[in-house]
């Protein structure tokens, strides 16, 4: 061993053969897939097309049908876009997100408009409510009002409509004069939201 090849040998990546996949092992790793992470059908399409590019094919198999896998795997309900989708909408939701946020989201995990739950008014502003107190905007500031600097309220603002909620509902969050009435916006009317 040389000194400075340290206590283990290096591998190189390159240099490990790779197999090319057959129907099996495509089949098997696809499970695996949705095993461990929630995905939609067009999620489970991409990680069977990179590990396509990745790994090849075996010569001597007939070329894959990912399209037939795909729709064998959402017919056992080992992939549901509708729950991936309400799962989602709802984490996003809890993190304070909003609408705009989570239907980009939601589309580019290839959620289907049709799939995708309804957003509430009243979600969608216990959603910036959440922001707002995470981020400390507003009357959720150090002194409990609305900042007095007008550039520290229009970054405020552009926070939150970065996340996906509309203008005019930043603004009336941001512009709240305490913490009460921020609530009150929001439709909750004790503290312990």
């Amino acid at each position: 061993m040389t000194e400075d090849a340290g206590p283990y040998p290096r591998t190189s990546r390159r240099a490990r053969a790779v197999r090319p996949l057959d129907a099996a092992r495509l089949e098997e790793m696809a499970l695996g897939y949705v095993a461990r992470f929630a995905t939609t059908a067009k999620g489970l399409e991409r990680y069977c097309r990179r590990k396509l590019r990745e790994r090849g094919w075996a010569e001597e198999e007939p070329q894959p049908d990912i399209a037939a896998l795909v729709e064998r795997f959402v017919r056992n309900g080992y992939v549901n876009d509708s729950e991936y989708a309400r799962i989602r909408q709802g984490g996003l939701l809890r993190r304070g997100y909003g609408a705009r946020r989570i239907h980009a989201a939601l589309d580019h995990a290839g959620v289907a408009e049709d799939q995708r739950g309804d957003l509430d008014e009243g979600e969608a502003r216990r959603a910036a409510l959440r922001l707002a107190r995470k981020r400390r905007f507003g009357p959720f500031g150090p002194d409990e009002t609305p900042p007095a600097d007008r550039a520290l309220r229009e970054k405020q603002v552009a926070a939150m409509i970065r996340a996906g909620h509309p203008l005019d509902s930043a603004r009336e969050l941001v512009d709240a004069p305490d913490r009460q009435s921020a609530l009150e916006w929001a439709g909750i009317f004790d503290e312990e939201f």
